[in-house]
């Protein structure tokens, strides 16, 4: 990784948090992630499992952790398993963790190799009545792809089928939603990049320019600043591109008169940034398109003024879909017949708004997070509303990242231009630049 590692305190705090919500007698068990296959002998990087980076900081593959309060020896109370670095790991891979590294990172002082992780467990098991294993319950959750937890879980649960096993996942999903101060420190860096990456492409952006070269200004502005690249899968679509939601092809050169949306951020510390903006490509936004983009602002305004605590996030979608529907009958594209029609499980807004106006962010880009509770301090969202008009080939979204506070919210993206007059400036600088330089 390129990051600076956050503080073992933060790791050390969250399994207090989560330790807290245990019931009597219970270990509860957390896996990294696997190393995935391509084809032959090669793989794809590496991206640790987010519960374990959670309760750990550690970003190592192969990694064991253990917590289990009420453990007879203190020192078993929270335990690390990891893999042992030998000569020939060290010249091909690179050293992994020392003992001494992973408690500077952790907190954790009981470090072991794996090789002791099942002598270990087995004297554990015999004092514990409860296992907590890691479930993966999120709501978007779609694979066919067995994890290294589903595997070693169904292990454990066949070794010792009279042990009664609990799901992580409620407490997870409650417990991470909350983010830390140290976690909000490492998102706004992570933003701080991302705003990096859209400066610079705003002095780059013009006509002919492809929407992979965009792709390629925005990861040499993260990578250059320790990010360890894109928080997701970038989407850069130029004109009637930006109507297709998880466009990724990112193959299109950026024509004359169109606008650019642009749905990409850096992870910093592996929490994401999540940001979406439009840019005109000439520099100049036309009547229609200032008509539309100063609509989806709006209602990305009032959306942003909704977010305070005690919010429930149902009342703050239904509340945003009526200030769309009427920024939509403004412009023309649904009418009151059609609102007054309108099937209460579909509104008519959906035809030009048809996704969410808001998700939990963090470690994973749709976060972990319980959707029947009210919003709580510490709680990070994006604020995501956008119009799409594919028969007129235009597609607008605005998107910000949201803390909310005890006062109400902080924007922790809101150093990237989203005003037209500043988008039209900034451009227009660039080009007179450029001009200059021949």
């Amino acid at each position: 990784m390129k990051y600076y590692r956050l503080p073992s305190s933060l790791y050390v705090r969250n399994r207090e948090r989560f330790a807290a919500h245990l019931t009597a007698k219970s270990l509860a068990i957390f896996h990294s992630a696997d190393i995935y296959p391509t084809s032959a002998d090669g793989s794809f990087p590496f991206k640790q499992a987010t519960d374990i980076l959670w309760m750990s900081g550690v970003d190592q593959e192969e990694s064991i952790l253990l917590v289990f309060p009420e453990a007879f020896k203190p020192e078993h109370r929270e335990i690390l398993f990891l893999k042992e670095t030998n000569e020939t790991i060290a010249v091909w891979e690179g050293a992994k963790l020392t003992k001494e590294q992973a408690f500077e990172t952790s907190g954790i002082k009981s470090v072991y190799w794996l090789q002791e992780y099942e002598s270990v467990l087995k004297e554990l098991m015999a004092q514990v009545e409860n296992v907590y294993l890691v479930t993966h319950e999120h709501l978007r959750r779609k694979t066919e792809v067995e994890t290294r937890e589903e595997r070693e879980g169904a292990k454990i649960k066949a070794a010792f089928p009279n042990h009664q096993f609990l799901r992580s996942a409620p407490l997870l999903n409650a417990l991470r939603a909350i983010k830390q101060p140290a976690e909000w420190e490492a998102m706004q860096t992570a933003a701080t990049i991302t705003a990096a990456g859209y400066d610079r492409i705003l002095r780059f952006l013009r006509p002919g320019v492809w929407e992979f070269e965009l792709e390629a200004e925005f990861l040499h502005e993260f990578i250059r600043r320790r990010s360890d690249g894109f928080a997701y899968t970038p989407i850069i679509g130029s004109g009637s591109n930006a109507c297709v939601l998880h466009y990724i092809e990112n193959n299109s050169p950026c024509e004359e008169g169109e606008v650019v949306l642009f749905d990409v951020g850096a992870v910093y510390a592996n929490y994401a940034c999540d940001v979406t903006r439009c840019f005109p490509v000439n520099g100049q936004f036309t009547p229609r398109q200032r008509q539309v983009y100063e609509a989806v602002l709006r209602v990305q305004k009032g959306a942003i003024a909704l977010l305070r605590p005690g919010t429930f996030i149902q009342e703050y979608h239904a509340k945003v879909g009526d200030l769309m529907t009427a920024e939509l009958m403004n412009l023309g594209l649904i009418t009151a017949e059609e609102v007054a029609q309108q099937n209460p499980e579909w509104p008519a807004y959906k035809k030009y708004f048809m996704h969410g106006t808001s998700h939990y962010l963090g470690l994973d880009v749709h976060d972990y997070g319980l959707w029947d509770v009210p919003m709580q301090c510490g709680m990070v969202f994006t604020v995501e509303p956008g119009i799409y008009i594919p028969e007129e080939g235009l597609g607008i979204r605005i998107e910000d990242n949201i803390v909310i506070t005890e006062g109400g919210h902080t924007n922790l993206t809101r150093a990237i231009p989203k005003e037209i007059e500043e988008i039209e400036a900034l451009m227009a600088e660039a080009r007179n630049a450029r001009l200059e330089q021949g």
